[in-house]
């Protein structure tokens, strides 16, 4: 965390929790209100910094919501990459986000393909725009001019101790790294929503669609020492899905963003069924965004040495987790050496408390 931060590191599992985030609320109903109550210098120098790296579809979207309505949350950047959508098209979600939100934090576009595939994106379950195709209007602001990559760099070294949340492909930081192999010596948590840990993908039998995406990206990033907290697609399903009677409470909240919560991803709940046969909406970026926000709601995570699969076609982007921790064995040793090699685990979640994690998200949509 920031060295200026005080007594906010301290209190910092009280600030995220939601019985936390319902006081500030309760307090501050409005992020106006907030910055301008006699205690908002204290509250403002307590502010984490974050960046958020996404491919902006609908429960990305929800994530950014979540990320700009946290009164403790200083969202520094919002970078775009190429994934569900094109990456301008990532862009323009982002922004009328923000839009909705009264936030002005800066959008930078990035990448608009993977490091060596062509780019693949996720239409068939989040629509053409991502954003189940319901015709949002246009947005009045537009990006700013410097690339995601070089927003990145910029941004972690002007805040040291930074929180990075990606919730789409690893292209923009893996090609930062390639510029800043130091990098994650700035960064206090690096929260990753992806990958499916010991279960099966949701874009093919073996991987997650933000792995998948770009194995390679994924391969250099989980290689590179940066902090990872792994945020496994196997999160968002089951209880962790908004269940029918979860979406009838979101839209009884009657607030703008309650509602564009859930039609924004009406596709995605579709598409979602057609997947597993599971009713609700699955919402995989807002349950990393809830762990980032507060990691007390995670009951049960390890540390664990995690590699990519990038040369089957079978199995691409297959997030491998030595779960029995016999990477080192001799058996394994040649195979996982350059994993070894970084001396870096990563903290694997593995459950969640539910309840904790909806209720985030609710407090939110108010």
């Amino acid at each position: 965390m920031r060295k200026n931060a005080g007594l906010g590191v301290v209190l910092l599992p009280f600030y995220f929790s939601p019985f936390g985030f319902l006081c500030w609320r309760t307090l501050f109903p409005r992020n106006r209100l907030f910055l301008t109550s006699p205690f908002s210098a204290i509250l403002l120098a307590m502010k984490i910094p974050v960046l958020v790296d996404t491919d902006t579809a609908s429960d990305d979207a929800v994530a950014l919501v979540m990320a700009l309505r946290h009164p403790l949350v200083d969202l520094r950047a919002i970078t775009t990459v190429a994934g569900n959508v094109p990456v301008d098209q990532a862009a323009r979600n982002a922004l009328y986000v923000t839009e909705l939100c009264h936030a002005e934090t800066p959008v930078f576009v990035g990448a608009a393909k993977p490091l060596s595939r062509p780019h693949a994106p996720a239409d068939w379950f989040h629509g053409k725009d991502g954003l189940s195709d319901r015709g949002y209007a246009p947005t009045r602001r537009n990006a700013e001019k410097t690339h995601a990559v070089d927003a990145i760099i910029e941004t972690v070294e002007a805040h040291p101790g930074i929180v990075i949340v990606t919730i789409g492909p690893l292209t923009n930081l893996a090609l930062a790294l390639e510029r800043r192999p130091e990098l994650a010596r700035h960064i206090s948590r690096f929260v990753i929503m992806g990958g499916n840990p010991c279960c099966e993908g949701n874009v093919t039998p073996a991987a997650e669609y933000n792995i998948w995406c770009d194995p390679e990206a994924a391969r250099i990033v989980m290689r590179s020492g940066f902090p990872v907290e792994l945020v496994g697609w196997h999160l968002c399903r089951g209880d962790a899905a908004l269940n029918l009677r979860d979406i009838e409470y979101v839209l009884s909240l009657d607030t703008p963003l309650a509602r564009f919560a859930v039609e924004c991803n009406s596709r995605a709940q579709e598409a979602y069924f057609e997947q597993t046969g599971e009713h609700g909406i699955s919402l995989p970026d807002p349950v990393a965004m809830s762990i980032a926000l507060d990691p007390s709601i995670i009951t049960e995570q390890s540390d664990n040495y995690v590699d990519i699969e990038t040369a089957s076609e079978l199995t691409r982007g297959m997030t491998v987790v030595d779960r029995l921790q016999v990477a080192g064995n001799d058996r394994n040793r040649a195979v996982w050496g350059a994993v070894l090699k970084t001396g870096t685990k990563s903290k694997v979640v593995w459950t969640i408390d539910n309840a904790s994690w909806k209720q985030a998200l609710f407090l939110c949509l108010r």
